[in-house]
This record gives structure tokens, sequence and C-alpha cells, in this order.
């Protein structure tokens, strides 16, 4: 029997590096380089000044390493990307200077499982060099996520797709050079045998911006990186269909599964973070005649804090386990990945307002990035399907291994098991 807690030190040693590299080298870019798309964008100045950071994760052999080796990657499993994840997790650069970055590292997936020669030539290489940006375009705005509810359409026409339709919340579609578009192909049929995934050329006719929105409230509205699509008669090739007609939920697979645990892996790096910040604060500062470290209230804080960071880091890591385990995304692993999913917001939302609430003013202020991690909170509630789906699929999954009882009462009642537990030891009574 093998149970372990322990990571070998070859990658531990890893481990320490990137750790280091991070803090020094990766997070000061997150007070220079502010802009809504900067980490992601291949034209921003931020795409500049990470570029030899990259060029020395590539040598470091660190690179992508999500994908196999024949895409570039080193083909590490889950665990080994969750413990990198959440030490990149600290800055919002940090994915993208080591190659994996959302939406980019899912759309890559899927391209090398279903893009043509053609299409891996032209936009899964560079993609995978870093050199440009994708979109992955599900959401509606009538919609949301609801996929019984879409209504972007795409027609065959000869040799040609015909899309029709609104797309909502297209992740970087502003600066990227192609789009995967989830699009309704046979109407008369339930939608997971009627959708299917396109690739979208950049500036195609027939494609429009109508605006671009922002997470959170920025000064200069339509400053953000979330497109508002229309697509009106817009004509692409029959080959950009990925996969097969009518399967575009099994190829959107390939990338949901793995991006809902890399979300939360990135969690684990900012709930650290909020930690870090917290501990330092209530040993610096002094109130009432006593540090804030020392009153009984604070301490509670600083337990709850730590027991739920570490509760939710060993749910990340262990479904990150079994995934490697099974090497699929089965019922078991589906259940975990929307559990850490659902739990991901909530323990971020304690754990974040605990640190603001000890900072005081300061922490409500913009002299600190307490009040940016708390406003990407209610985000990842949202992305990737909202919270209250994820729990009804992990209370479904968890009911499918129980029964109801056969009679009146509970299988559990005391009185019909006092009567059995008689029956079988009643007479030492005696």
């Amino acid at each position: 029997m093998s149970w372990s807690f322990e990571t070998d030190s070859d990658f531990q040693a890893q481990l320490d590096w990137i750790d280091t590299f991070t803090r020094e080298e990766i997070e000061p870019l997150d007070l220079v380089f502010r802009g809504p798309g900067d980490p992601w964008d291949p034209a921003s100045p931020a795409a500049r000044a990470m570029a030899p950071l990259k060029q020395i994760a590539k040598d470091k052999r660190l690179w992508a390493c999500h994908l196999g080796p024949e895409l570039g990657g080193q083909g590490y499993g889950q665990v080994k990307l969750g413990l990198m994840n959440e030490i990149l997790g600290r800055s919002r650069f940090g994915p993208s200077v080591f190659g994996c970055q959302a939406p980019d590292s899912g759309n890559a997936e899927i391209l090398a499982h279903f893009g043509t020669p053609q299409q891996k030539k032209k936009f899964l290489q560079p993609l995978l060099d870093g050199n440009i940006a994708s979109c992955y375009s599900m959401t509606e705005p009538q919609a949301g996520a609801d996929p019984a509810e879409f209504e972007c359409i795409a027609t065959r026409d000869g040799d040609s797709w015909v899309i029709n339709g609104e797309k909502w919340f297209a992740s970087h579609a502003r600066f990227s050079e192609f789009l995967l578009v989830m699009v309704v192909t046979n109407p008369d049929v339930p939608i997971h045998q009627g959708a299917s995934i396109i690739l979208v050329e950049k500036d195609t006719p027939g494609m429009e911006i109508l605006r671009n929105s922002a997470v959170g409230p920025y000064v200069e509205q339509g400053d953000g990186v979330h497109g508002y699509l229309r697509f009106t008669d817009c004509r692409v090739p029959a080959e950009n269909l990925l996969g097969e007609e009518g399967q575009g939920f099994l190829v959107a697979q390939t990338r949901l599964g793995g991006g809902r645990v890399h979300h939360a892996m990135r969690s684990v790096g900012v709930l650290k973070k909020a930690m870090d910040m917290m501990c330092e604060r209530v040993l610096s500062r002094t109130t009432k005649g006593e540090r804030l470290a020392d009153k009984q209230l604070t301490q509670e804080k600083i337990a709850d804090t730590y027991t739920q960071i570490l509760q939710y880091r060993l749910h990340v890591l262990y479904t990150a386990w079994l995934i490697d385990k099974y090497k699929e995304y089965n019922r078991e692993v589906r259940k975990e990945i929307a559990a850490i999913k659902a739990a991901t917001p909530k323990v971020l939302q304690e754990v974040i307002y605990r640190v603001m609430h000890l900072h005081g003013s300061l922490g409500m202020s913009d002299e600190v990035p307490l009040m940016n991690m708390w406003a990407n909170i209610p985000e990842l509630g949202v992305v990737d399907g909202p919270s209250e789906v994820h729990k009804i699929t992990v209370a479904r999954t968890v009911l499918r291994d129980y029964e109801a009882a056969p009679g009146l009462f509970p299988t559990y009642h005391t009185p019909a098991l006092r009567e059995k537990a008689m029956a079988k030891y009643g007479h030492f009574l005696d």
C-alpha cells in the first residue's frame, strides 16, 4: 500500500526555484502592468517584459508542463501541475510566464487532438510558443452557460459553415488570432447531440465585436477583454469543424475538466498569499495595548484560515491525484472536480474577508492587493459553470451510492437496531 504526502526531492527543488522566481521576478509585473489584458495580449507592453522570463522557464524545462513532450511540454500529471500552479497563482502573470495560461492551454489541447495539419501549423505551434492568443467562445447573452438555451447556429452550405447569432464574454477575443466557437449545428436534437465547435479566424467577415467588458470597475469602460460578439452570415471553411458534427461537448471536455482543476490550483496560491499578509499584519499592528496576534479572536481567525486552506488544498490535490490515476474524467473524477469548483469562491470569500478585516481601512484601500483579490471572487463562482450547477452534480453523484429505506422508518431507526443488538448480545446482561 502506497500512501504519501511528500514531494520527491528533485521536484521539490524545482518548486522551490519556481517559488523564488515567482516572488522576485513575476509578481513585480502586477505592479507595473495593470491593464485588463496585459498578461495575455501579445501586443501589450507586458509581453516584452515577460519575454526573457518565458525563455528562462523554457530553459529550465518548465514551459507548458501540462502538454506532452510531442507538443513541447513535459507531460506532467495533474498533481505536479497542482503543486506548480498553487505557486503561479500568486500572480496573474504567473501562468503566462510558464506557458499554461487560460484559455490558451485548453485551446491548444483541442487543436492538438482535433485540428487539421494545416491548422496545427498555422495556429498550434505559435500558440504553444506563446506568440499568439486564442479565445474559447461558448456562453451567450440570453443563456449564460446553459447550453439548452443556445441560439448561435451554424448551417452547412456547400464547403462552408455559415454562423449566425451572438456570443457573450468571449475572453480575449479582441487580441486572439482565432476563436473556438460553440454553435448549434442541429437544432432538432438535444443540445448535447446537436452542438459543434468551429474554428473562426480573426477578421473573418461577418464576425463583429460589439464591445469588450471587464471584470470589476475599470475607469475606461469598454477596455476589458471579454467580448460581446455578433456573427452575421459569417462563412468559414467546412474543415474548421473540430471533431465530428454534434460532438462539441465531447470536444470541449478536452479542456473544461482540466481548466476547472487549474482554476482551483491557482486559487490555492491566492489563499496562501492572503494568509501571508494576514500573519505579517497581525504581528506588526498594535491596538488596545497589545499586538493583534495576541488577541484570541485574531487567533481564532488565523486557526480557521489555516484549516480551511489546508482542507481545500488537499481536496484539490486529491482531485488531481484521481485524474492521474484514472487518466480520464470518469464519474468519480467529475464529482471531485465539481466539488472543488463549487468550494472555490466560498473559501476565497471567507479567507479574504478575514484578511481584509484584520487590515482595517488599509485592507479596503488600493495600497494593498486585497480589494483586487476580493473583486475576482464572484467571477470564480460563475466561470466554467455557476457553483449551483456543480453542487447539483456532486449531490446527484453522491446519491447514486445510496438507496431509500425499504420500510416506514430509516435503516438506522434505533428501536429496530436495538432489538437486533439485544438478540445478538443481550444474553450478556444476564
